[in-house]
């Protein structure tokens, strides 16, 4: 007989202190003992935002995202806490930012109308498109587009918890973590939403793939890409936004399909 896979959590004695009996005590010694991670996330996420974000609200949220955290894990099902507590100290933060309105509405205007040149264009042409085809397609020129780039990075670093839909909780970034089961029909939805994902993650050019997967994989900063990458912190960022802009316009295309179809 095969026995069940045991749990890999530190201090497990706390986590069945707290999760069987609710003792606060355990609970604020686990908060106290994943705080780093908040610190850690916070730092990273940091990078890029405009100086009138306070880090100080940022770990603030963050800090509730950990509690809530905390409060949701099931230690019995043998998951690494770390991993889960950072999507939702992540997703609290990402709220706080939203509620901030911290994007002026030119900035997301900008944002929104390249990565609907994306999707048109790359729908129609069945590859990945140039900087020259993008820009001449917004009717600006390559420099401008350039410009456009730099001016909505900020965006683009939290893109992938952004709601698919404006009315709708589930981010893009959630399809690639399962964390509880879902009914059939949304299996159905979440195994198309993957494929147009890993599709749309094969038509970005080699650095825009590297990117992404230095950040969203490997969790390295957009500092330190530049540094394994050979080149300036604001290419990095521009290969970040593009990638993005695709993978969104992609997903974006692909949920509407969806939604026509159900």
């Amino acid at each position: 007989m095969i026995e069940p896979k045991a749990p890999h959590l530190s201090n497990m004695p706390m986590w069945e202190k707290w999760k069987e009996e609710q003792d606060l005590d355990a609970k604020k010694a686990l908060i106290e003992q994943y705080l780093p991670l908040v610190d850690y996330v916070t730092n990273r996420m940091a990078i890029g935002l405009p100086k009138n974000v306070s880090k100080d609200d940022l770990a603030s949220n963050g800090v509730m995202g950990l509690i809530d955290a905390i409060d949701k894990f099931d230690y019995k099902r043998g998951l690494q806490f770390e991993t889960y507590a950072s999507w939702r100290i992540r997703g609290a933060i990402i709220d706080g930012l939203r509620q901030g309105d911290w994007v002026p509405r030119s900035v997301r205007e900008k944002a929104k109308r390249i990565e609907e040149a994306y999707q048109h264009l790359e729908q129609h042409y069945l590859r990945s498109v140039s900087d020259s085809e993008i820009s001449t397609y917004l009717q600006v020129s390559e420099k401008e587009f350039t410009v456009m780039l730099q001016e909505i990075a900020v965006t683009t670093v939290c893109s992938l918890e952004d709601p698919i839909r404006e009315e709708e909780s589930e981010t893009r970034m959630s399809l690639l973590v399962d964390e509880k089961a879902k009914n059939p029909d949304h299996k159905v939805h979440e195994f198309f939403l993957k494929e147009s994902l890993v599709k749309g993650i094969e038509k970005l050019t080699e650095k825009e793939r590297i990117v992404v997967s230095l950040f969203y994989y490997e969790e390295l900063s957009l500092s330190e890409i530049a540094e394994v990458m050979s080149l300036s912190p604001s290419r990095i960022s521009q290969l970040h936004s593009k990638a993005i802009l695709r993978l969104r316009g992609a997903l974006s295309k692909q949920k509407d399909q969806l939604m026509q179809n159900s």
